[in-house]
């Protein structure tokens, strides 16, 4: 069956082995720019953030210390802007900003505090100095490999432009002063050499990449957000979810009710109203009347009980998600195969993320996937709540077309959760939502 996968281009594939291409590459060529750029970078680092510390440290007896080292620590983030730039254009590596200094009120003093009792402040400080014995390494080895590789490569087109000694051409390995001496001038010694520098630049590529391995973990350990602060984002982020997640299930009930329940209580109010007038001049239409309102209550009634289920069954809090569950996928469209492993309850509110969460999938099946059996397993492990769904539908599900697997991804990563989709065209669709234990 053709997809629309059929007609993308293709990507060109090169017959040359990867060791091969890897010295051509644009990556080993941006490398080795970023080596050589770093030690005129880290050299005007070292310098700036030595001078003024040691300024700033030796006029701390008096108040002028302060704002000197307080200058030292603003110009090492200026400097983290142009390393975090470098990086991103040279090494592919995008590193966030870090936290911006936040001063409050109180003017100039008030930032002059902020600055210095800013960690993040400290750790690009922290890299201005640990960055310069790295980067005279990375140059030295980077710069002798290049040269010394594609010299040694091209050996057999330049020999012939060294002075002539005694009569002989190329490089000379050793002699007396008198012009006797070894020298790398016959057809096997020029070969060999051109063989050696072939060596050297096909290894060039794997030596540049560890070195700048190095230089993309002090970039991203010192320039970029601490922990805490990312962290604190993630938190803002999935309180902003859960938010928006209860004010679109508030509109839901709010629609739920004007829609149904109380539409249909509304017109029972009119229907006894009309009865009771025709309860004197016509009883046996009056009676009819009060039947039909009869069967309305019940259905108002049955319509409020599936709008108390959907907020929170009444199962799932006397019983727990393992019958739960099971009474979720008795009333599913398709046959589902319910197991459950879990050694006790855990908290509310995650067994309501977790019981939602398979509520929605279950639907999901029933409506879109054409499947014929499904199966849901949950069981606890490593202090964490585990629940898969498995159906042998059409698959096709994808978190990033729609928004029902989006949603349920947002409100599980409010909760430090994950959702995992694998759904192959035509090989059925395996979920797994992962969610914290909590007690």
């Amino acid at each position: 069956m053709a997809t629309a996968y059929d007609d993308a281009p293709q990507p060109r594939t090169s017959r040359l082995p990867a060791a091969l291409r890897e010295p051509l590459a644009g990556r080993t060529w941006r490398e080795f720019l970023h080596l050589l750029l770093g030690l005129p970078m880290a050299t005007v680092m070292f310098v700036f953030t030595v001078t003024t510390v040691s300024l700033g440290a030796g006029l701390l007896i008096t108040f002028l210390g302060l704002p000197v080292l307080a200058a030292a620590l603003a110009g090492c983030r200026a400097f983290g802007v142009v390393e975090r730039g470098r990086a991103r254009a040279l090494l592919d590596t995008d590193v966030a900003a870090p936290e911006p200094v936040r001063p409050g009120t109180g003017g100039p003093f008030a930032r002059l505090g902020a600055l210095l009792k800013s960690g993040t402040s400290w750790r690009h400080l922290l890299y201005t100095l640990l960055l310069f014995p790295w980067a005279v390494l990375g140059f030295s080895v980077a710069l002798t490999l290049m040269c010394a590789g594609w010299g040694l490569l091209t050996y057999p087109l330049w020999f012939r432009a060294l002075p002539v000694t005694a009569g002989r051409s190329g490089i000379q390995l050793y002699g007396d002063g008198q012009g006797n001496g070894a020298y790398l001038d016959s057809p096997a010694e020029i070969l060999l050499t051109a063989g050696l520098g072939l060596l050297v630049v096909l290894a060039t590529p794997w030596v540049l990449r560890g070195l700048t391995t190095v230089d993309r973990m002090l970039v991203t350990g010192l320039l970029g957000p601490s922990r805490l602060a990312t962290r604190v984002s993630e938190l803002e982020s999935g309180r902003g979810t859960v938010i928006d997640t209860a004010a679109a299930d508030l509109r839901r009930i709010e629609r739920d009710l004007h829609d149904g329940a109380q539409a249909r209580l509304v017109a029972l109010a009119m229907d006894l109203g009309l009865a009771k007038e025709k309860l004197t001049e016509d009883p046996e239409t009056a009676a009819r009347m009060v039947d039909e309102a009869h069967g309305e209550v019940k259905l108002a009634l049955q319509e409020l009980r599936d709008l108390a289920r959907g907020i929170h069954p009444a199962i799932l809090t006397d019983r727990g998600l393992g019958p739960a569950l099971s009474h979720l996928a008795a009333r599913t469209t398709i046959p589902v195969t319910v197991t459950t492993d879990l050694p006790h309850r855990p908290a509310p509110a995650i067994e309501g993320i977790t019981y939602f969460t398979a509520s929605e999938l279950l639907q999901n099946i029933s409506k879109h996937s054409h499947a014929t059996h499904a199966t849901l397993d949950i069981w606890h492990t490593h202090n964490r709540l585990l629940l898969h769904v498995t159906d042998n539908g059409q698959g096709g599900a994808d978190t990033t077309r729609g928004t029902g697997l989006a949603g349920l991804a947002e409100r599980l990563s409010a909760v430090d959760g994950l959702l995992v989709v694998d759904s192959p065209a035509g090989g059925g669709t395996v979920i797994t939502a992962e969610l914290p234990w909590r007690d």
